[in-house]
């Protein structure tokens, strides 16, 4: 940091000077080692002056209490999904570079007697000042710049940093983007996709996806297994309402099973396979009066089960030989099409 600064200085009393250079002269001056220090009075006056002039800006950087900064909403990262895994680490490059070297973006707010500043880029570095701070690092503080932004502005500040962050999941993406074409655009997507310099039919599949609903998210392990392209596909067979019924009830299901798996250490289904039970549930709803019969296929597109019959009587199913299905997957497979009979009215009477 010291070097940059030092570079920085001087850039400043040269002739070659660039409007947006890091921190302010002051700043500058205290950390420069003794032989920049030698500029002469003249030159540093210079120097002043064209900050004052705003030939040159002074990039101001904060030392702050995470505690007094709010996070802004209209961030795509979802705060409450940071933790001490998925920021380990960044957490461990703090403590061993001695804080925080990388500025956070905030800006000021007003009327919130517990907050001075929110983050409008920088997220994870505040959960992770904040963690170290419970946690044997109590005088670590949250460096931050200040900048004036309009919620548009802040908007696309925050999505350029996100779009390099392979930890923001696309469904929060996806999520964020509807968010912000309510509120920045007036609904325009053309306005949207060109203020952002992005595909408008790229950025259709996104706002798609966001309308994906939360029941249906927690069949997943993880609402970041949800991945846009097979998304999608999803967002689009929840068009169809009776195909959104039997998603629905199927989704249902498998929270049930997840939830399950976790309470006994198992792990979660992969998100391809919970996609797969999902797009299948309706696939064999021929109509609302009279549902088809339930068939399950392999990936190899062999038939491993199929319901022969569903009434009062009961409920016939049928194995079939040479699937290559193993028992998980039977298993898997007799779930599916119990839940499916269930979500078409056909389910087993208590």
């Amino acid at each position: 940091m010291a070097r940059k600064q030092a570079d920085y200085l001087s850039a400043l009393l040269s002739d070659e000077a660039e409007e947006g250079g890091p921190p302010s002269p002051a700043l500058v001056a205290e950390r420069t080692p003794e032989r920049t220090r030698g500029t002469t009075l003249l030159g540093r006056e210079s120097a002043l002056a064209r900050v004052a002039s705003g030939e040159v800006r002074q990039v101001t950087q904060l030392l702050l209490d995470p505690a007094r900064v709010r996070i802004w909403p209209g961030n795509a990262r979802a705060y409450a999904h940071l933790s001490e895994e998925n920021c380990r680490e960044l957490i461990d490059s703090i403590v061993a570079e001695g804080g925080q070297k990388v500025p956070a973006v905030v800006r000021r707010v007003e009327g919130d007697a517990l907050h001075d500043y929110e983050v409008i880029a920088g997220t994870r570095r505040h959960w992770s000042i904040s963690w170290l701070r419970s946690h044997s690092y109590p005088d670590m503080r949250f460096v931050a710049q200040v900048a004036d932004l309009d919620d548009e502005a802040a908007f696309r500040l925050a999505d350029l940093e996100n779009r390099a962050r392979k930890d923001v999941s696309d469904l929060e993406r996806a999520r964020n983007y509807a968010t912000a074409l309510a509120d920045h655009y007036g609904n325009h997507l053309t306005r949207m996709a060109e203020r952002l310099k992005l595909s408008k039919g790229w950025l259709s599949k996104m706002i798609k996806v966001a309308g994906i609903p939360d029941a249906v998210i927690a069949a997943f392990a993880s609402p970041g297994d949800v991945q846009l392209k097979p998304a999608y596909a999803l967002a689009q067979a929840l068009d169809d309402k009776g195909a959104a019924k039997a998603i629905a009830a199927m989704a249902k299901q498998i929270a049930k099973e997840q939830a399950a798996r976790r309470d006994d250490g198992h792990p979660p289904y992969p998100a391809a396979d919970v996609l797969r039970r999902l797009l299948v549930a309706p696939a064999f709803v021929g109509g609302e009066d009279k549902p088809e019969p339930y068939r399950y296929a392999t990936r190899h597109g062999r038939t491993a089960l199929s319901v022969q019959s569903a009434n009062r009587q009961g409920v016939t199913i049928r194995l079939h030989a040479g699937s290559g299905a193993d028992t998980d997957e039977l298993v898997s497979a007799l779930r599916d099409a119990l839940a499916h009979l269930e979500a078409t009215g056909q389910g087993l009477q208590p």
